[in-house]
């Protein structure tokens, strides 16, 4: 018996074909694999499993499964490569928080719920990471995650330093952040968006023991997770402290991250249409009424301050866009036909912590540089100065300037050769 066999990596797959010698020619059939990989795989370490054909039958030899954080598991009839539409998702995600953070409109988080779907797509991701042993998966999760958080912490706490802040013990969580990194008023609007990545840490952390429970009882799982919230908001108040915080956060997206591992196991697709669409907009009718019914309280339906509204507008919304993606076979694989934008895309998605970490410091040093802009008499009667979108222009291109000054942390957290662009060229070492 022959074969051959040919591989090469990086997202344009392998394949075998082979024949036995000893058989009618007729007989003989080709065997095509696809290895699981894409030309942005964002992960080195992940290494993808070659089957070893021998000449006797005789089980396969394979390497440990590729970490899912370096690529959606797609079925081997598909050409392999990144999912698009989670990679979309994902950058809207981010476009939208970078939008709201700028205009404040509390609409936006009605048209795109943007921290539920991040939170779905990376339990969809978690579960998928967890045909590994789990404890291996963390301390990968750790490895990438707060790398990028400490470069971007030194910034803000030496500013915050030099404006006066007195720092206790609590310190210890610009270290790891399982609560609220402690700082001054000065700084808040730089240090307010850690609670994401605090919340994301836990359930990193307990994902591994909701799996098990969720795969217990797939579906009755997925409906009593949104009863945590339920009963902080109508039976017990948590503390208002930093355990209460990480109690009202975790209990308001626990439905969007199982609801990821509903879609990693394919429970979605297997539940009836009806069904599905009618829960979801009946959970988002709720969520949409309770936040325009209780206003008074908080002063504005902005979902970001009631989270019962959050939790049942972003299960509902996720929900959709999680299951119509599995009814409808939606992957977004056309968009690789338009270049510039398939890019913009891989950068989003590459540079995912770079982008949410800096926005708001961007944002911050915007306001400064456009009064120096006021000074130049050409720039005063031509440009729109006062204009908002003109903040926004400009907080884009100092988002851009952090992500090729800071981005290549992400790389060297991800065991990746440093990079000012990913795809583009090394950073100089």
């Amino acid at each position: 018996m022959s074969w051959e066999q040919q591989g090469y990596w990086q997202g344009q797959g392998y394949d075998q074909r082979y024949g036995y010698s000893g058989y009618p020619e007729h007989t003989r059939q080709p065997y095509v694999d696809y290895a699981q990989g894409g030309p942005e795989a964002p992960y080195p370490e992940a290494t993808y499993p070659l089957p070893v054909v021998e000449p006797e039958p005789e089980p396969p030899v394979t390497a440990p499964p590729a970490d899912a954080e370096a690529e959606e598991e797609k079925p081997p009839s598909r050409p392999p490569g990144r999912d698009r539409y989670f990679d979309t998702l994902r950058a809207v995600a981010l476009i939208r928080v970078v939008t709201y953070h700028t205009f404040g409109w509390a609409w936006a988080g009605m048209v795109f719920p943007s921290m539920g779907v991040m939170f779905g797509l990376a339990g969809t991701l978690m579960a998928k990471s967890l045909e590994r042993p789990a404890a291996t998966v963390i301390r990968s999760r750790l490895r990438r995650l707060l790398p990028p958080f400490w470069f971007w912490g030194v910034f803000v706490v030496l500013a915050m330093l030099v404006h006066d802040w007195m720092p206790g013990r609590q310190i210890v969580f610009w270290i790891v952040p399982l609560g609220d990194p402690p700082g001054n008023a000065w700084g808040e609007q730089a240090w307010e968006i850690l609670w994401y990545l605090r919340t994301y840490l836990w359930f990193v952390l307990l994902s591994p023991v909701l799996l098990k429970v969720f795969r217990s009882a797939p579906v009755p799982v997925l409906l009593l997770s949104l009863a945590p919230i339920v009963v902080f908001q109508f039976l017990w108040e948590p503390p208002d402290d930093r355990l209460g915080s990480a109690l009202t956060d975790l209990a308001t997206f626990l439905f969007c991250w199982i609801l990821g591992f509903a879609h990693r196991d394919g429970v979605l697709e297997r539940l009836r249409p009806a069904a599905v669409v009618l829960l979801s907009l009946a959970a988002i009718a709720f969520g949409g009424w309770y936040a325009f019914t209780h206003q008074a309280e908080t002063g504005s339906y902005d979902l970001d301050d009631i989270p019962l509204a959050q939790a049942f507008w972003s299960a509902g919304y996720v929900t959709l866009l999680m299951w119509g993606k599995s009814w409808f076979g939606i992957d977004f694989a056309w968009l690789t036909r338009f270049r510039r934008t398939d890019r913009l895309v891989t950068v989003f998605n590459s540079r995912a912590v770079t982008i949410y970490l800096w926005h708001e410091i961007a944002l911050i040093l915007a306001v400064p540089l456009i009064d120096r802009f006021w000074n130049v008499p050409a720039f005063e009667k031509w440009l729109p100065l006062e204009s908002q979108w003109f903040m926004f222009g400009i907080g884009w291109v100092l988002i851009a300037v952090f992500v090729v000054l800071c981005g290549w942390v992400e790389d060297v957290a991800g065991k990746k050769k440093p990079r000012l662009l990913p795809g583009g060229r090394r950073a100089s070492s």
